[in-house]
């Protein structure tokens, strides 16, 4: 008897445990009753392993023993995700030990005999994982589950260490109360047997019967309502509410509350309404002055869609991309400033509000082009050049809507290569002249044509000097 001492002493301090550990309703159970231990598994004998193991698994009478009265009691602890963990101690005795021995006297029809091996006391201490496919089938009744775990068992003056496998059903008949039993294969890796028939360490199966009570409900906040039936469990509050609280006293339970700590109508969730416009002050803008729901319950004293507190002039209606302002026209041109893409400079409807590039302008533009000179087979500026530049500048700027192409001509002199080289460095270099006096990059292009777009004759001198040019032409979109 000093084993199962042994075994219920740890028993009870794992159920000590629970003052602890728990941490969700009913972490704990625990189940006591009837065990049976059949070694009939592991006699021999038959056809086959499957034979040889699980045939008469329900031979009760003639290879199970049992002893009548309690004589097992487990504790387990439920750990999350199906999962629970829990440590079992039992007590049999051994009175029906089978052995596989066709030539023994007794024997069955398969060659098995029964005897007694001295009534030896068995005594087991097993320590389990679990997994529960309760939540899986979706029962609130029926708890089938699979089992793995190890232990160690003490026979006679034998004692061994095991590997179990197993698995179990409980039929709850409350939440907290319910029937079990369970099954465990406990597989030794010891001699079964001393000499002929005396048990060593026997791999057996132990089935088990008894009643399983749940426990560790929980009542975090103090409020007289167990956590698993309190809709706020870490905070104390009424029965009405399911244990929620109603802080500000308004009948709207604060979990259901918009406004908690304010009392204020069912009609807003709990929250007040100042203004009485119909918006409850959480979503009202303004909330202590009247307004309309479209504005959040502000006003608009000039009904142009803009709330007085977002529009910069209130008494006259505006738009709303103007916060509530009437668009200006800067230039007097018939265009918003809005619209206009030369708000300062009075241009036409038709340009955007930009003035419109006229031929008078480009042909403006191409005689100063035609007095452009470079140096001699070279991009760069003669001296008396430079005022030319800086008015067709002058008249870039007057025009900041347009985009313009500058084109480079030469004589026929030297080859077509060169002379197209040539046309493109030189309308380049008039183009980057331009930006860096102030004209964007993006109004400007360039391209040379060479020798290929003469505009009078290369045989004579003067026709050569008209040759050698800059245009500008006016780049539609």
């Amino acid at each position: 008897m000093k084993h199962l001492n042994k075994i219920l002493v740890a028993a009870m301090m794992v159920m000590g445990l629970s003052s602890h550990a728990q941490d969700s309703n009913n972490p704990w159970a625990i189940s006591f009753g009837v065990n049976a231990v059949d070694t009939k598994t592991s006699a021999g004998g038959g056809n086959g392993w499957l034979d040889r193991h699980f045939s008469q698994p329900f031979a009760v009478k003639d290879n199970w023993n049992i002893l009548p009265s309690v004589s097992y009691i487990g504790v387990s602890k439920y750990i999350g995700d199906n999962f629970s963990v829990g440590l079992q101690g039992s007590v049999n005795k051994i009175d029906k030990f089978v052995r596989f021995d066709p030539t023994a006297v007794g024997h069955d029809s398969r060659g098995y005999v029964v005897s007694n091996p001295g009534d030896l006391m068995y005594y087991g201490i097993d320590a389990t994982v679990k997994y529960s496919f309760m939540t899986l089938i979706k029962s609130k009744v029926l708890d089938p589950t699979l089992n793995l775990g190890g232990g160690y068992t003490f026979l006679g003056k034998s004692s061994y260490g095991t590997v179990n496998p197993g698995a179990g059903l409980t039929l709850w008949f409350t939440e907290n109360v319910g029937f079990s039993v369970a099954t465990a294969y406990k597989k030794s890796f010891g001699d079964r047997t001393v000499g002929v028939s005396t048990p060593d360490a026997p791999s057996h199966f132990q089935h088990t019967a008894g009643l399983t009570f749940k426990f560790g409900g929980k009542d975090t906040d103090g409020d007289g309502i167990y956590d698993k039936d309190d809709a706020c469990p870490d905070v104390a509050g009424l029965k009405q509410f399911n244990g929620c609280p109603d802080t500000d006293g308004d009948g709207i339970a604060d979990k259901d509350d918009a406004c908690p700590e304010i009392a204020g109508l069912a009609a807003f969730n709990g929250c007040p309404d100042t203004d009485g416009d119909g918006i409850a002050d959480k979503d009202d803008a303004c909330p202590e002055v009247a307004g309309s729901k479209a504005l959040k319950g502000c006003p608009d004293t000039d009904n142009d869609g803009v709330a007085d507190k977002d529009d910069k002039c209130p008494t006259v209606a505006g738009p709303k991309d103007n916060a509530g302002c009437p668009w200006p026209d800067t230039d007097g041109d018939g265009v918003l400033d809005k619209d206009d893409k030369c708000p300062t400079v009075k241009g036409t409807v038709a340009n955007a509000g930009c003035p419109e590039v006229s031929a008078e302008v480009i042909k403006q533009l191409n005689d100063y082009g035609k007095t452009i000179l470079f140096d001699s087979g070279k991009s760069s500026f003669k001296d008396q050049t430079y005022p030319v530049l800086e008015s067709i500048n002058s008249i870039l700027k007057e025009y900041p809507n347009s985009n313009f192409m500058i084109e480079g001509h030469t004589d026929s002199d030297g080859s077509n290569e060169l002379n197209q080289s040539l046309s493109e460095n030189r309308a380049s270099a008039v183009r980057n002249y331009l930006v860096e006096k102030g004209i964007n990059a993006d109004r400007l292009k360039s391209t040379g044509y060479g020798e290929t777009k003469p505009i009078a004759s290369n045989k004579t001198a003067k026709g050569k000097a008209e040759n050698r040019r800059v245009e500008v032409s006016l780049i539609k979109e």
